[in-house]
């Protein structure tokens, strides 16, 4: 093996240890740090490589942290949440935001809300410039039946102690659509409502919708409200249907059973016919047998017969003519 065989693999070897060494030991972020003013040694950075933590994340938030002048905020502790699954640069920001908006916010509270799935850095903004949230079409129908449409603005701002555990913008809509509702409902007019919209908003912010919640409601603006349906017409009218096909109902019952007492009583005059044809079919019999008894004469017969032509006269007389 030749010279320059030998310098050929040196010069290799060395670039190889070069590379490990850079990939391992952050050399140049280590002397951003230090030229920032963050003390950590080479011996940190290269144990961060082999615990898989992205030492220039962690470096960058703890230069971001000194610059704020956030003490409390060290490498430990950057490197715990990293490795709890949380958002190191956010947890940050928001730190610096809320320092210098003058919110009180820690880092074991800062992290705390990140870990428990909010977004930190957001949460804080909000703190600072609060939120508008446009309810949905509210529905409430006043005492005089008049259906009304109602849609509010919330102005929320964020509730830093209450982000972990607290309830959202869902929770919050559905209490404030909930006052609306019992607003208007218990107003006597839905022209009262209309004269006065901001008595709504009065009446819900009383309320304390925004108890246990992550937010603090500042204002509840009426910005719209429509009038739907006459809901109490609409009620009377069904309501004077219903009644109708009840009284058609009954009357339908009681015509069915007058026709059928009036079947029944046909039916019974049917059959009393029937019996008087019958007792008529055995008067000729009888009268034989009394005419060879000898309790019946000849003239007795005469008699009977002039009172049935008698008889048959005055229904004649007594029958209107057509």
């Amino acid at each position: 093996m030749g010279p320059e065989f030998v310098i050929f693999v040196f010069c290799l070897v060395a670039v190889l240890f070069l590379v490990i060494f850079f990939y391992y030991v952050p050399f140049f972020l280590w002397i951003s740090a230090r030229v920032s003013g963050v003390r950590i040694s080479l011996i940190q950075l290269f144990l961060m490589r082999i615990r898989k933590v992205p030492a220039n994340v962690i470096v960058r938030a703890m230069i971001e942290a000194h610059k704020a002048g956030l003490s409390e905020v060290n490498r430990d502790d950057l490197e715990a949440h990293y490795l709890a699954g949380g958002n190191v640069e956010k947890v940050v920001h928001a730190l610096v935001s809320a320092a210098k908006a003058n919110i009180d916010l820690g880092f074991k509270m800062a992290t705390a809300i990140d870990l428990a799935g909010r977004d930190v850095f957001n949460a804080v903004q909000m703190s600072v410039n609060p939120k508008v949230i446009d309810t949905p079409p509210v529905t409430a129908v006043a005492k005089d039946g008049i259906q009304l449409i109602a849609k509010a603005r919330v102005t929320v701002r964020a509730n830093i102690r209450q982000l972990v555990g607290g309830a959202g913008e869902d929770t919050v809509l559905a209490r404030v659509g909930e006052g609306i509702v019992s607003s208007i409902g218990s107003s006597e007019s839905h022209k009262q409502v209309l004269e006065n919209p901001d008595s709504i908003s009065k009446l819900v912010l009383k309320k304390g919708l925004d108890s246990g919640t992550a937010f603090e409601i500042l204002s509840i603006d009426i910005a719209d409200i429509d009038i739907g349906k006459n809901i109490g017409a609409t009620l009377q009218i069904d309501q004077a249907q219903a009644d109708k096909n009840i009284a058609q109902a009954k009357a339908e019952e009681r015509r069915a059973m007058a026709i059928a007492l009036e079947q029944e009583m046909i039916a019974k005059a049917q059959e009393a016919r029937a019996k008087v044809i019958e007792a008529e079919a055995d008067v000729p019999k009888a009268m034989a047998e009394a005419f060879r008894n000898g309790n019946l004469g000849i003239m007795d017969y005469y008699r009977m017969k002039n009172m049935e032509a008698d008889t048959t006269m005055r229904e004649a007389i007594a029958k209107p003519q057509k």
